[in-house]
């Protein structure tokens, strides 16, 4: 009996070794990736994210973990998003885009969060200066919102004779009425008219598109905004079908058949963001680190989709494209 019982107990502890040392093994951190947009339409961001993850040592997998939340666009889903990650917890959250970063910011005050917005993040209340962010959220900011006078400057340009455009905004967007005002503005300022259309959902931009064909707009802007992004071919289709002229924030659009795109190198700004969660990880606090800033905007024309609608690019025009797709 004491032989066997011997045998027994010693094949009981050799099962039970491999739970004990998992058992004993420190778990993995958790980044949550709370972003508004679809996985489908950000594929070129995440993989560049985790190369700037893989840049400070952290790979998915292996030493960390990603839990991920998609919005699809629709805001109204990130605040419940953004509870769940705090409840894991995650040790770190990314906030892709302003709904997903001012969700994250209500739901935790200690969590760590590094975001990645278009909207000046003092003005959001995310953090308290660029150089000393102060609190729990530090991150990008990519300039998107500012920049949708510019693009609107860069279509009057692409049709010079044309006083009248159009421009396509998100009234749930929370920098909306900014835009507006500053749309308004710009285009009083260069002696334009511009009318705005509203559209929350896809149904509101075939709308859009039809309001804009009985009003005989030449040519629209499409102003900075993630769920725009979620609906990038919608867009697209809509644009070509209705022989409308359009430009857009990023150069994605015009890769996939848009005509203008003018914006930042998103996925670069992911890459940094990554570097950014890294560094908070081995323990860089973020009231520390300064929020980022871009250099470098690119002006993108794609010339197959200028030659279907019958437009001639000015020369001056192309002179300024940083890249030309033929």
């Amino acid at each position: 009996m004491g032989r066997r019982y011997f045998i027994t107990l010693l094949f009981s502890v050799a099962a039970a070794w491999p739970l004990y040392v998992r058992a004993q093994q420190p778990a993995m951190p958790v980044i949550g990736l709370l972003y508004v947009r679809s996985p489908e339409d950000s594929a070129p961001q995440i993989a560049a994210f985790r190369r700037g993850l893989a840049e400070n040592e952290f790979v998915e997998g292996k030493n960390v973990a990603i839990e991920y939340r998609w919005g699809l666009g629709d805001y109204d889903r990130m605040p419940a998003m953004a509870a769940e990650l705090v409840h894991l917890p995650a040790n770190v959250i990314l906030a892709g885009a302003e709904p997903s970063a001012l969700a994250a910011k209500a739901a935790t005050s200690t969590i760590p969060i590094v975001f990645v917005v278009g909207t000046n993040p003092v003005k959001l209340g995310l953090v308290k200066s660029y150089n000393s962010p102060g609190g729990n959220a530090t991150g990008l900011h990519i300039f998107t919102t500012d920049l949708d006078v510019k693009r609107l400057g860069l279509l009057s340009e692409m049709l010079p004779s044309t006083k009248r455009l159009g421009a396509l905004r998100n009234p749930k967007f929370p920098y909306a009425q900014d835009q507006l005002d500053q749309l308004k503005a710009a285009a009083q300022a260069a002696g334009l008219q511009v009318q705005i259309y509203d559209a929350s959902n896809p149904a509101e931009i075939d709308a859009a598109f039809e309001a804009m064909g009985r009003d005989h707009i030449p040519a629209l802007s499409v102003t900075a905004d993630p769920f725009f992004d979620t609906r990038r071919d919608q867009l697209i289709a809509l644009a070509a079908q209705h022989a409308v002229p359009v430009m857009y924030q990023f150069r994605q659009y015009a890769q996939a058949g848009g005509l203008m795109s003018y914006g930042v190198d998103l996925p670069d700004a992911y890459r940094q963001a990554g570097g950014y969660v890294g560094r908070v990880l081995k323990g860089e606090k973020t009231a520390e680190l300064p929020v980022l800033q871009p250099r470098k905007f690119e002006f993108v024309i794609n010339l197959k989709t200028a030659k279907a609608l019958g437009l001639t690019i000015p020369s001056g025009v192309l002179a300024i494209a940083d890249e030309v797709i033929e």
